[in-house]
Formats: C-alpha cells, structure tokens, sequence
C-alpha cells in the first residue's frame, strides 16, 4: 500500500473520529435552549456568541442556496457519463472504476443527510418559512465540500490541457471558498454545524481517495 493510500486513510480515520466526539460534545456539553422556540444546543455560549457577531443575512442564504444547485448539477453530470459509459460499454463493471467509487460515494453522502434529517442534534438558529429546520451537519457544507473536490479529482484525470486544468481547480476551489464563507456569515447555521460539515465532509472525501488509489493499484 503506498503511503498517499496510507495517508488518505489515516486522515479518514481521525476525521471521522472527530467528527463523532464533537457530535457527542454538541448533545452533552453546555446545552441551552437558545434556538427558536426554546430548542436545545450544545456548546451554546460559543454558538451565540459567534450568531451574534454575524448576526442574519437572509440574502446569503438565498444567494447559497441556490448556489448548491452547481455540486447537483456536477453530480448529475457524472451520472450520466456513468450511464453513458454503462450502455456504450454494455456491462456496469466496465465502467470507470473512480465513477462507480463516485456512485457509491454519492449513496453515502445521501444517506449521512437523511440520517440527520431524521436524528436531529440541533436546529436552525433561525426559522426557515415559520418551520424549525434540522441545522447539524450544515448540509450545504456536506454537499459542497463533498462534491466539489471530489469533482476536481475526477476532471484532473479528464481534461488533458495543463492550464485549462489548473483554471477549472481553481474556480472550483474559489467557488468552495465562497460558499463555506456565505453559509457560515448568513447566520442560518450554529458555527458548530458548519465544523461537523467540514469534519465529516473531510473524513468521506479521505475514504473516496483511499478508494481511488487503491483501485488504481
């Protein structure tokens, strides 16, 4: 196993760790019914502190909302060349293997976000259409910081010219940047949501490397 796998697998590992004792912090440590309508939160004196400094840009939100459209699209985008090379190439496991890794990649960020849709740790420090929304893992944050660097990893491999490649990354990575900072000054996250996003985002993304490389042995 060569020692990037390694590397990729440890980061992975230690990620995800963190990412399940700072969701076990949020249930347990300084707990206060600060959120609307009197909803619990854990690390409650750092979380309004920071809502607080930042204070509501419902404008963000909007403007990252709709802005989590380009990971689906992308996403959808790799489906189909999936699709495409499964019809063309008449069997599925003829398809590119870092595409099928991507599929299944895909299948477990879907299933992280339902999974807190249904085991809400906490909510919105702010009600979305009158409703209470679950807030923890910010999902944005989830679907950006899935997505996107998973998507450079596939296009360097596909675009052959040196400098387009490196325009694309970093557009991509400008893109990355925009949002993690949209979605964490719009005020509609807890500042500990948007750690759990990045950490679990960080830990799936490190399993997929690991994956990829390991295929390519």
């Amino acid at each position: 196993m060569k020692k990037e796998s390694i590397k990729q697998l440890l980061v992975a590992i230690v990620a995800l760790i963190a990412f399940a004792l700072w969701t076990l912090l949020l249930r347990i440590v300084d707990v206060q019914a600060i959120g609307p309508r009197e909803s619990a939160v854990g690390l409650a004196t750092v979380n309004a502190f920071f809502h607080n400094l930042t204070g509501v840009h419902m404008w963000l939100y909007t403007v990252t909302d709709w802005m989590g459209l380009v990971p689906v699209a992308f996403g959808f985008g790799f489906a189909i060349l999936g699709l495409a090379q499964w019809i063309k190439r008449r069997k599925v496991w003829h398809v590119d293997p870092s595409i099928l890794i991507l599929g299944g990649f895909y299948i477990v960020v879907l299933a992280a976000y339902l999974f807190f849709e249904e085991w809400v740790v906490n909510y919105r420090p702010v009600l979305i259409n009158g409703y209470l929304e679950a807030s923890y893992p910010s999902s944005t944050t989830l679907l950006v910081l899935c997505v996107m660097p998973t998507t450079i990893i596939q296009l360097r491999s596909r675009i052959k010219c040196k400098l387009f490649r490196q325009c694309v990354t970093f557009g991509i990575a400008a893109f990355i940047a925009f949002m993690m900072i949209g979605r964490l000054l719009s005020g509609v996250h807890w500042l500990t949501d948007i750690v759990g996003g990045i950490l679990l985002s960080v830990g799936l993304v490190s399993i997929y490397r690991f994956l990829c490389a390991f295929e390519q042995k």
